[in-house]
């Protein structure tokens, strides 16, 4: 990883910038957590799309009827157990015990009013384009929830346990746990256990059991842990990735997620060098995929496919059609292409790459330039959003294992074939029917080179030693009541 001197690290670090291992703090204090995002951790995520500060923090006070361990995997939260019926068109769940911070049980019809309106159709939650799936939540009893589905969904336990399904109420956002809100704002949320049942309301929490819960941009959060002052930063991407090395965090310290998602860049449009899939893959093929992701960061994944791995696709992930060609002979084609267009059209070609700010981004866009200037395009970088942008990075963990996810999102300019063939997939009446669907759109947007992938989710966390519990995983999710052995 390139040592870069950044300015606002050596402001922040002041005398310990650049120095050893960050000091442990004891186990007898509460657990300092900073995740990147926002300062403002309370938010409705039904109305106001969440940040991974805002999400950390909804998690940790509000749970949905099934969440997310600390291996990523399912594990009950208001609901004890669950069925699934018809196909994986009927989710029956009937409910455990648990309480509002007043104190009062959640019932059955409070979840079922909360769950309606995070996927209501003017949801900005940004699950809502599969939620939609959802027909009807119905209370059965009151100890029984059925959620029942236009078409199967065998993967719906996946998206039940994003925060943005969680159920809380009150204008603290706050809901049954797995903590309780203490004190905020000024300085963070401090959190402490939620009962449980049984619980003597008499017995206090060790002090080691609290978290104090920060939301902060990722120089401030790095610069805190490397003082001493905190015990785990969250929520890391490939934008502030330079930013550890720069700080002098241990390595011990730095974990990485073999995060699933895309990671890669959309096509915007048909038009000019981009009209033809094989100008397309001229440019996929002028990435060097492993030196790029080697040179960044040793343990990032490089990717060639849309899709990760089969999942519920009816056949293994679709090469695109460069795939084909040997790798040490991809650029001298890739070359080839763009000579050619540049004898009919004449003059330069031109291509406006869409990237975050950020000293990660800045290193990538180093990497893609000199990849598109040695096969003779001309790049340009502005930032995401930018109506001139020819390419946009599209940088996503999976919310679910579902191929049809990747696949939506990878879709931003791809021939109306494709986009029929996604939606077909998503309203498929049955599993084999959509398995096929998912299957025939991966290997036509392949086929057609509308994305571009380059390799999986840079996803990482800065750890303490004394957070033992703490464990990578797919989903780059790390739930706080999972950071220490019980």
């Amino acid at each position: 990883m390139p040592r870069l001197c950044l300015p606002v690290i050596a402001l922040l670090l002041t005398a310990t910038a650049c120095g050893g291992p960050a000091g442990q703090r004891k186990d007898t204090t509460p657990v300092v957590v900073s995740a990147i995002g926002s300062d403002r951790l309370l938010v409705d995520p039904s109305i106001t799309a969440i940040d991974t500060a805002q999400a950390v923090a909804l998690a940790a006070t509000a749970e949905g009827l099934v969440r997310f361990d600390h291996n990523g995997q399912i594990e009950p939260a208001l609901a004890e157990r669950w069925a699934v019926f018809d196909d994986a068109r009927s989710y029956i769940f009937r409910l455990g015990e648990a309480a509002w911070p007043d104190g009062q049980p959640v019932t059955a019809g409070e979840i079922v009013r909360v769950l309606r309106r995070a996927i209501a159709a003017n949801s900005k939650s940004r699950l809502s384009p599969y939620l939609a799936v959802i027909d009807e939540i119905v209370e059965m009893t009151p100890q029984v929830i059925e959620v029942r589905l236009k078409s199967p969904r065998p993967d719906l336990l996946n998206l039940f346990a994003q925060p943005e399904m969680a159920v809380f109420r009150g204008r603290n956002f706050a809901g049954s746990g797995p903590f309780r809100i203490v004190a905020g704002k000024r300085d963070g949320l401090l959190l402490r256990p939620a009962e449980e049942p049984g619980d003597d309301p008499k017995v206090t929490p060790a002090p080691q059991e609290y978290v104090r819960l920060r939301g902060e941009r990722a120089a401030a959060a790095i610069a805190r842990f490397r003082a001493g002052a905190s015990d785990l930063v969250l929520g890391g991407s490939l934008v502030d990735w330079p930013i550890i090395e720069a700080a002098g965090i241990a390595p011990e310290n730095v974990r990485v997620d073999a995060a699933v998602g895309l990671f890669g860049l959309a096509v915007l449009h048909r038009d000019g060098f981009l009209s033809t899939p094989q100008n397309r893959a001229a440019i996929a093929m002028a990435i060097d995929r492993n030196a790029l992701t080697s040179a960044i960061a040793p343990d990032w994944a490089p990717a060639e496919t849309i899709l990760p791995a089969q999942m519920d696709s009816a056949a293994p992930p679709a090469p695109g059609s460069w795939m084909t060609v040997a790798p040490d002979q991809r650029r001298a084609l890739a070359s080839q292409r763009v000579r050619e267009w540049q004898a009919v059209h004449r003059g330069p070609v031109d291509i406006t790459l869409a990237l975050p700010s950020g000293a990660g981004a800045t290193l990538l866009w180093g990497h893609l330039a000199s990849s598109m200037i040695a096969i003779g395009l001309t790049p340009h970088r502005v930032g995401l959003g930018d109506p001139r942008a020819d390419l946009e990075l599209v940088d996503d963990v999976a919310p679910y294992d579902s191929g049809r996810w990747y696949l939506a999102n990878a879709c931003r300019a791809c021939s109306d074939d494709t986009a029929t063939l996604i939606a077909a997939a998503r309203d498929a009446p049955d599993l084999y029917n959509r398995t096929h669907r998912i299957a025939e759109a991966d290997a036509m947007l392949a086929s057609d080179v509308a994305f571009l992938p380059i390799a999986r989710p840079l996803r990482w966390s800065i750890v303490a030693l004394r957070l033992s519990n703490w464990q990578g995983n797919a989903r780059a999710w790390h739930p706080l009541n999972h950071l220490r052995k019980q």
